[in-house]
């Protein structure tokens, strides 16, 4: 007497297949992930620090080619690069430039002024950020007032030795500020005031 043959349980065929399926998706996902990963973009890489209001050009940076996967449309690529664009935040050399970091000069909102300084602190160069601080010439024109803060968080474009009066060294620092706070800025200036600049948070 012969028995019939067992049926194949179906659920045991549905979990094969599975299986199959997820071996395949597991094996698609490595090789979009490598080749993706093989894929480079053309951007823009600063040759050197830009300040915030600063008109850019061409000539202030190299095309570097780079895998950013999906993050490549967030930073700036030579076709993106227009004639009157401006840095609208600090960029440092050697970083690659995202789109963020770059507008119109309305976009900006910052201006640049001119402040002399006999002591300028060590370490202070483009793109640094620092505070100004002023004392106040007194009534009697040979005193100064306790020293306050001015400018909280200006940003240094540039840095000049000069030779002034009586050959004493002088330094004029080039500072981007709010075109809010230039009026403050002049008359400490024109006011007769002693302006001192450290590192943000040095003076506080």
């Amino acid at each position: 007497m012969t028995h019939p043959r067992a049926r194949r349980a179906w659920f045991g065929d549905v979990r094969f297949l599975v299986g199959i399926v997820l071996v395949i998706v597991s094996i698609a996902g490595v090789w979009l992930l490598v080749s993706s990963s093989r894929q480079t973009t053309p951007v823009l890489q600063a040759t050197r620090t830009l300040v915030p209001g600063e008109e850019i050009s061409s000539a202030d940076f190299q095309v570097v080619e780079v895998g950013l996967g999906a993050l490549s449309p967030s930073y700036l690529a030579p076709q993106d690069l227009d004639s009157g664009m401006v840095a609208t935040r600090t960029v440092s050399k050697g970083e690659l430039v995202p789109r963020s970091a770059t507008g119109s000069a309305e976009d900006a909102g910052t201006t640049a002024v001119v402040v002399g300084s006999t002591a300028l602190p060590e370490g202070i160069d483009a793109g640094t950020v620092v505070e100004l601080w002023h004392a106040p010439l007194r009534e009697d024109g040979r005193t100064f007032d306790t020293p306050r803060i001015l400018i909280a968080d200006a940003v240094v474009a540039s840095v000049a030795e000069s030779e002034g009066m009586l050959s004493q060294a002088s330094t004029d620092v080039e500072v981007v500020i709010d075109r809010a706070d230039v009026a403050d800025v002049l008359a400490a200036i024109t006011g007769g005031a002693a302006i001192s600049i450290v590192p943000a948070g040095a003076g506080s």
